[in-house]
């Protein structure tokens, strides 16, 4: 009888993870994933980008299965097509919280993420996307980003750092919003309570996994709640000094293929 798999759920984090700087997954990356899939075990992206924007990359895959979108604001069917679960935030909340945060740093431009399978990101005058490859929408004014429901709202200043930003944003925003710094350039608001570990717990429980066999991969303070999860954390070289400061272990960058290296290791 074969022995039971050490980890059952592979979770990865895109951006600054999985994801070489060009968007572009190497294909030692590949086969390290193919390995996990003959393995019996099972990968899930977990990012923060909407499931609209995370299509093409599920697709380039081949992931039919789930995927956690938006933070952990969104739970999708890559083989349906279809959102399993989805929260939003509540517009007038985000627009209270984005007045408490100016209320401290002076202006800020902000962009949102619109829920759904074809939500749009909308962009403010001012706004600047830290991923230029991902599309979005600009808008005359910052009224116009409130349209439709929303699963979050990114921020931008235009002098402050974004730990600086986010740690402002945490001592105002309260209980109205959860705030994360998600990579460079990108401090977001989410509805409260929701972070990348409740959207994984929710796709786990759906899948029939648990926490103790999941081994999570990331590279940014937005991960740490999904390292508290799961049973083991590995946090990336070029990963955000909070996160390798949880880390049960620190591998190569994301240019230097440091997921397959592990896997590699795990799985071969």
């Amino acid at each position: 009888m074969a022995a039971p798999l050490a980890y059952a759920l592979i979770a990865t984090d895109l951006d600054g993870t999985l994801l070489r700087g060009d968007d572009t997954l190497s294909d030692r990356s590949r086969a390290a994933l193919a390995r996990v899939a003959d393995a019996g075990a099972l990968h899930l992206v977990v990012t923060g980008r909407p499931a609209p924007r995370v299509r093409p990359l599920l697709e380039d895959l081949g992931c039919t299965g789930l995927a956690v979108c938006g933070q952990g604001a969104q739970v999708y069917d890559a083989g349906a097509g279809r959102l399993l679960w989805s929260v939003t935030l509540d517009r007038e909340l985000a627009e209270t919280a984005l007045g408490k945060i100016e209320a401290e740093v002076g202006e800020v431009y902000a962009a949102v993420d619109q829920d759904g399978v074809d939500g749009l990101t909308l962009i403010e005058p001012g706004y600047r996307m830290p991923h230029p490859t991902l599309p979005a929408v600009r808008v005359g004014r910052r009224d116009d980003l409130w349209g439709e429901p929303i699963s979050k709202v990114l921020l931008r200043h235009p002098e402050l750092s974004d730990d600086e930003l986010a740690a402002t944003a945490r001592a105002v925003v309260g209980s109205l919003a959860t705030v994360t710094m998600s990579g460079p350039g990108t401090v977001e608001l989410q509805p409260c309570g929701v972070t990348k570990a409740t959207g994984l717990a929710r796709a786990a429980d759906h899948l029939g996994l648990s926490a103790g066999r999941a081994l999570a991969f990331g590279d940014m303070p937005n991960d740490i709640p999904m390292f508290a999860w799961a049973a083991r954390g590995v946090a990336m070289a070029n990963a955000h000094p909070e996160l390798k400061a949880v880390a049960d272990e620190v591998t190569l960058s994301n240019e230097d293929d440091g997921i397959a290296v592990v896997l590699e290791r795990l799985f071969g």
